[in-house]
């Protein structure tokens, strides 16, 4: 078995993207296969899966410790994704297979890459307008949103994710992060981020199984890949629990438009130009997010907040600290009014 050098870098710069986004492994590493490295692209898939298998849990414990992931999310989620993955992987089986599979696998991958590059937009947009910050992502804390779980959507989520992890190994991390902060807009950044690590063990565990047993995974190949993507992942959950992760994930988007056009057979010309495109056009709808955020209004202050003081005048002593409490937020009877209702 050949340990490849160029193939770890290739895992540790891929796994520390997943760790830091929550998605992108199957994105980046499956593009990366095919058109540095000259791999087979059923061979990539089944590699690709196997190794998100090993490099998605470096990620997971880490949001596991800080608490930042929603179990009962994770269970539905997987209820629909473990089989829909297994399934996935013995379809690539029944496909017909001749001198045009492989275009065929490229075109698929192209698409589900484009999927993903629109979903990252989305997601971008939505998490700026919902925190109301110009780059949509602000320090993580630990924390643990309480959501009503929606069963029926949460399951079928996670069936269409595992059916496209089986398939293609890409579009999981960025479907089902797009779709979760649709339905639970009350999960902050790192719970998505954290809960799409947690549930992507299973699936990809049951992708995996069917490709080792009906694939053409290679165990050097995958290992290399591994040697970097483990420290990576775990490097770059570190970061994403605690720090931003906006820039990054527009980055990605534009890395996998171009991506996914080139697997679409785009000239370069093509693949250049859109890539340019879209980082013109994304910074003037950056742009025009911002300017709409300034329109919204502040978000309230939860109870128990303590907020800063105002700066006292010279000679004059300054405030104390105030902390938003129910009565401070109930308001106070006019005598004019009469006497207050209850």
């Amino acid at each position: 078995m050949d340990i490849d050098l160029p193939l770890i870098l290739g895992g540790l710069i891929v796994g520390f993207i997943v760790g830091l986004t929550g998605m992108g492994g199957g994105a980046l590493m499956t593009p990366m296969l095919i058109f540095v490295f000259k791999v087979d692209p059923l061979t990539a898939v089944s590699s690709d899966v196997v190794a998100s298998l090993f490099m998605k849990p470096a990620g997971a414990v880490v949001h596991l410790r800080r608490k930042t992931v929603n179990l009962q999310l994770v269970l539905w989620l997987c209820i629909g994704s473990v089989p829909a993955a297994f399934s996935g992987a013995l379809l690539i089986q029944w496909l017909p297979l001749g001198d045009g599979f492989d275009e065929a696998l490229k075109k698929v991958l192209g698409v589900a890459l484009l999927i993903a590059s629109a979903g990252l937009v989305v997601r971008a947009v939505l998490s700026m307008l919902q925190r109301r910050t110009a780059l949509g992502e602000g320090p993580a804390a630990p924390s643990n949103a309480d959501v009503v779980v929606r069963k029926v959507p949460t399951l079928v989520l996670g069936a269409v994710a595992g059916l496209m992890v089986g398939l293609t190994s890409v579009g999981a991390g960025s479907i089902i992060i797009v779709v979760l902060l649709m339905l639970y807009p009350a999960l902050k950044a790192s719970n998505l981020v954290g809960t799409d690590l947690v549930q992507a063990v299973p699936l990809v565990a049951a992708a995996s199984l069917g490709h080792i047993l009906y694939g053409d995974f290679e165990l050097g190949l995958t290992t290399s890949l591994l040697i970097g993507a483990i420290p990576g992942a775990w490097f770059g959950a570190q970061v994403s629990s605690r720090a931003p992760g906006g820039i990054i994930r527009r980055a990605l988007a534009i890395l996998l438009l171009a991506s996914g056009l080139k697997l679409l057979g785009a000239s370069l010309g093509i693949v250049i130009g859109a890539a340019a495109g879209a980082l013109v056009i994304g910074n003037v709808l950056w742009i025009v997010v911002r300017e709409r955020i300034k329109t919204l209004p502040p978000k309230p202050l939860r109870l128990g907040t303590v907020t800063a003081p105002a700066p006292a005048p010279p000679g004059q002593p300054a405030d104390p600290p105030t902390t938003t409490s129910a009565a401070a937020t109930t308001p106070t009877a006019d005598p004019k009014d009469g006497p207050a209702r209850p």
